[in-house]
């Protein structure tokens, strides 16, 4: 890819790599370590301000339909990854199993190291967020969110939340992890909001 073409895709401040391997060192919730998340144990529980609850088993959750879809990855601390090839499912297909109330307007989710974050169901509405399970056609790895995580890519990664457990639709948005920490709420890369002033 040329320098050009770089800096055309690049929000502010923002500078390319292709070292994937730190995505998942700045989500610590309370826990220091991963968790050890099983397939045969997951369980994806979505609830709040709902009519129809529901809890997904990974095999519930794989039959939902499926999305396969390029976008780009950028971290608040300055690096960004290009055309991400992610897999998943859209938030959409989760909504038309749960049916939000209408005053439902965020969804916080809940990550199985207690980490949270939440967005508005608007900004949940773009073609380009998904629940993925995929990245280059590989299974997400332990450290990158196994088996689920957010991908929100016009927001910063600590949007992306990594070991999604739980969805939980809400009236009024609520502050996540890093948020409540001075991190800006609305993370916009293109906006470089990083930081509340």
């Amino acid at each position: 890819m040329s320098c050009e073409k770089e800096k055309k895709k690049l929000p502010p401040n923002q500078q390319v790599t292709d070292h994937i391997l730190c995505w998942g060192t700045d989500h610590p919730g309370i826990k220091s370590t991963n968790p050890q998340l099983k397939l045969e144990t997951f369980t994806l529980t979505v609830d709040g301000e709902v009519e129809n609850p529901v809890k997904l088993n990974w095999n519930d959750f794989m039959k939902l339909p499926k999305t396969v879809l390029s976008s780009d990855f950028h971290c608040v601390e300055g690096w960004s990854v290009l055309d991400c090839k992610w897999e998943g499912v859209h938030i959409s297909e989760i909504e038309k199993l749960v049916k939000p109330k209408d005053v439902a307007k965020a969804v916080t989710f809940e990550c199985a190291d207690s980490y949270t974050t939440s967005l508005f169901r608007e900004e949940l509405g773009g073609n380009d967020v998904l629940l993925a399970y995929k990245l280059n056609d590989e299974v997400l790895e332990e450290g990158l969110g196994f088996p689920m995580r957010l991908i929100v890519p016009n927001k910063y990664a600590y949007k992306s939340a990594l070991w999604v457990v739980r969805l939980r639709f809400t009236r009024n948005k609520e502050l996540g992890f890093w948020e409540r920490r001075g991190y800006n709420d609305n993370a916009d890369v293109w906006k470089n909001q990083r930081f509340n002033s």
